[in-house]
């Protein structure tokens, strides 16, 4: 396996698992019957971020970092408070 092809192949694995937290979350919402964002959404998005990341860094796109790292600041904001609020309901 060449080089390319390997980073080829994380780059579409970043781009399945960014994609499968639309899945998660369309399942979650359909069980439910009304909107909505299941945990598992924000680790599918930080994982997916990352491993895009890593492939916009390789390819060296300035536009693909910039997006990336953007929202990588969010997902783990979101997690970062859900385990506040998690850590609340606990105590």
């Amino acid at each position: 396996m060449t080089e390319t092809s390997l980073w080829i192949g994380i780059g579409l694995t970043g781009q399945l698992l960014f994609t499968s937290r639309f899945l998660v979350q369309w399942i979650a919402s359909e069980r439910r019957r009304e909107s909505v964002i299941p945990v598992a959404f924000w680790w599918f998005s930080l994982a997916g971020g990352v491993t895009l990341l890593s492939y916009a860094l390789w390819r060296r796109d300035p536009v693909f970092i910039l997006g990336q790292a953007m929202g990588l600041v969010v997902y783990a904001r979101n997690l970062v408070l859900i385990h506040a609020r998690n850590r609340g309901v606990s105590a």
